[in-house]
């Protein structure tokens, strides 16, 4: 029996999205929102900054916390990345950060696990951060290049770690069609709409693309030598506690009580 096209498309949905589907639901059908605690926590702050940044004199405490720019000094650009990726931008809806986070921070953090989806959320962040200030220093003379007015423009949000945590769950559940939309759609929106935005969204592409694939070859790697050295250390401690010991046995007076 032939079949159909709605049946084809299905069976493309279960192979494309199946083992994610799966992982996700049965650890939120079990824990409920235990089981996203980062997603969470990085909704609220979104929310957080989004109230307090439109207060009688939020801006201004959110801008020097939070709020990164190419024309400020690297060393203060590095203070505020962690805090820039939870200030939304002035000009989108939150509720469009809010959902974006909540959903691809929580899919992220079932998937890949609470560490990997900090990594990968502030290293693509940092990336394209550091993009911004490259970019304004080589000048709009080259391809990846901007006019000197960029460095005053705000560079927030969390864009760029949404995009960057799609690549990388796509690459561990092995949905090769949702992580080539994605690059093909970050690549299209650089062409069409070639801003800082659409840059830094390409950069972090490329950033979470050499994560993923260097977790993959090199996953179990560290791991291994981590908890090697954590045995070797184990050992050491406890041969020089028993070399001790018998020194100390040794020094004991003759006649003496040995505790």
């Amino acid at each position: 029996m032939r079949k159909g096209p709605l049946a084809i498309a299905g069976e493309a949905a279960v192979a494309e999205w199946g083992t994610l589907f799966r992982t996700v639901r049965e650890r939120v059908v079990r824990k409920k929102f235990a089981a996203v605690p980062l997603a969470t926590a990085a909704t609220c702050l979104i929310l957080l900054f989004s109230i307090v940044q439109h207060l009688p004199g939020g801006e201004r405490l959110v801008t020097q916390i939070g709020v990164v720019k190419a024309a400020l000094p690297l060393e203060v650009s590095l203070l505020r990345t962690p805090l820039s990726l939870y200030v939304p931008a002035l000009d989108l809806p939150v509720w469009g950060a809010l959902a974006q986070v909540f959903v691809v921070f929580g899919i992220a953090e079932i998937v890949l696990g609470r560490r990997l989806t900090l990594v990968v959320a502030y290293t693509c962040t940092l990336a394209g951060t550091l993009f911004a200030r490259v970019g304004v220093a080589i000048g709009p003379d080259h391809l990846f290049g901007f006019p000197k007015w960029v460095a005053h423009v705000r560079d927030t949000g969390p864009s760029a770690a949404v995009v960057a945590l799609a690549i990388c769950v796509a690459f561990r559940c092995r949905a090769w069609f949702t992580a080539g939309l994605v690059v093909a759609l970050m690549v299209g929106e650089a062409v069409v709409l070639p801003n800082l935005a659409g840059m830094e969204h390409v950069v972090a592409v490329i950033a979470a693309l050499l994560i993923a694939v260097s977790v993959e070859v090199f996953g179990d790697f560290w791991p291994r030598v981590l908890a090697g050295v954590g045995a070797a250390a184990v050992v050491a401690t406890a041969t020089a506690s028993l070399e001790a010991a018998a020194e100390a046995r040794l020094r004991t007076p003759a006649g003496a009580a040995v505790p």
